[in-house]
């Protein structure tokens, strides 16, 4: 009996689940069935009420209205969020894929700014001939000195000398004191201004009466906005005086452009992982010279964004004009192009430092951006091998995957070369942080290119202003 109990449960059990499975399929093909019908009926050309259109108008008006739309969006979510490599900690070393069958390795040298070196980024015959080139196309001074027609540009600016002096006086107290001078005349090129320099300034302008070696606001009134400039052209500098003493080229990167150089732009954008379109439509290839005393004080590549700020590369796009335009450079990627006896160094003065503040940079007669004199203080300084590429980033992330505040970090200067001869070249990626912008950008200079001229006239044309500030 207990047997044939268990064979009777095994068999009903086995009926049961059958029915249920049964069931179950019957159930699935029935929702199967309702949803294929109801598709159908939605897609049908003329379900007999309501649409008047016939068929082929329809599909037509669809197209006509959605492509446009379809395109933009695809181009709005490819560039929502842009690609940001991870530094992990100082000294990580990470693969990278650049080439096939070669292996380079990403070392992270600072957090802050986001700093990589890839060692034989270039070959030996690549520098080479990217110097090549770069004489072929013939350098030019990187800095001449500033003109008069500065001091005009400033006065047509709305500000008073009362507003001037505020933003001047740093901790509020009614006196410019020295660094604080100093720090104003930090913006753009013109002649480095020392410690020295503003003593022999003050002497020779007889602006601080007193000699205390402060401004009041009435001894600073007495001055124009590019007093100590013009000072210092009137009674002559030497190129060793100036921000910086090289020469440069530009070397384009686009369709037709010398294979060597589109495989560097190709290899960059594997670099970055940043989407091709704003890499290729970024700033021509630079190349720099610095014959021995050469140098470039210390500087951030592309300036703050405020709301009333612009891009070079954007500003034609955007209709109005804006008091403050700067280069919106999102990336710097710098190629050492040859080794370099002595000196040259690349320094970041302030990488990893806990804290930023302008004023710091300067303690009594110190000054830490002053390449020439102090590059042995600076917290990193990167010997040029050639063949090694620099890859950092001089905006941080808005915590949305796009454009953020700048990267005050970032700040960096050349050595001055001591023996011998320096080449770099750099590949900026410009980014508006403003993605609207930065779309319609996208947009017009594709038109361009598109258009019966070259390609090289494109770009020319998108970044001739830049050239000029550069």
């Amino acid at each position: 009996m207990p047997q044939k109990d268990s064979v009777c449960s095994r068999s009903y059990f086995v009926v049961v689940m059958v029915f249920v499975h049964v069931y179950i399929l019957n159930v699935l093909a029935l929702l199967l069935y309702v949803y294929y019908t109801s598709d159908s009926a939605h897609t049908a050309p003329d379900g007999g009420g309501g649409a008047s259109t016939t068929p082929g108008q329809d599909a037509s008006a669809r197209q006509e209205v959605s492509e446009p739309e379809r395109t933009a969006k695809l181009q709005q979510e490819a560039f929502t969020r842009l690609h940001r490599l991870e530094g992990i900690k100082v000294g990580h070393v990470q693969k990278v894929d650049l080439l096939p069958n070669k292996v380079h390795y990403l070392k992270t040298l600072s957090l802050k700014p986001l700093l990589f070196e890839i060692a034989n980024f270039l070959s030996e015959e690549e520098c080479k001939l990217v110097i090549h080139l770069a004489k072929l196309k013939g350098l030019q001074e990187s800095q001449i000195m500033p003109s008069d027609l500065q001091q005009e540009a400033i006065d047509e600016m709305d500000i008073s000398k009362e507003e001037i002096f505020n933003l001047l006086d740093y901790n509020q107290d009614g006196q410019l004191q020295m660094k604080e001078v100093l720090t104003h005349t930090r913006f753009g090129d013109g002649v480095w201004i020392t410690p020295e320099n503003i003593r022999e300034i003050y002497t020779g302008l007889e602006a601080d009466p007193d000699g205390n070696g402060l401004l009041s606001l009435e001894e600073f009134k007495q001055l124009n906005t590019n007093a100590f400039q013009s000072f210092l052209r009137h009674r002559g500098v030497q190129k060793t005086e100036l921000v910086r003493n090289s020469k440069h080229t530009w070397l384009y990167q686009g369709e037709g452009a010398h294979k060597i150089l589109r495989t560097i732009r190709h290899r960059v954008i594997r670099l970055t992982q940043l989407p091709p379109e704003i890499v290729e439509h970024s700033e021509p290839l630079q190349v720099v010279k610095y014959d021995q005393g050469g140098h470039y004080h210390a500087h951030h590549d592309s300036g703050p964004i405020y709301a009333e700020t612009s891009c070079f590369h954007t500003k034609l796009v955007t209709n109005g004009s804006t008091p403050l335009e700067t280069s919106c450079r999102y990336v710097t990627v710098l190629f050492y192009l040859n080794n370099v006896s002595e000196g040259g160094e690349t320094a970041f003065p302030v990488a990893d430092n806990r804290t930023y503040e302008e004023l710091s940079l300067m303690h009594n007669d110190v000054d830490l951006r002053d390449t020439r004199q102090n590059c042995n203080r600076a917290n990193l300084l990167v010997k040029p091998v050639q063949g090694t590429a620099l890859f950092w980033y001089n905006y941080l992330s808005n915590g949305e995957g796009w454009v953020g505040e700048q990267d005050e970090y970032s700040l960096h200067g050349g050595c001055i070369v001591i023996r011998g001869t320096k080449w770099i070249a750099n590949n900026w990626i410009n980014i508006d942080p403003d993605i609207q912008r930065q779309l319609r950008f996208q947009q017009a200079i594709s038109r361009y290119a598109s258009d019966d001229a070259p390609a090289e006239w494109a770009v020319d044309t998108i970044f001739r202003d830049l050239h000029v500030e550069l």
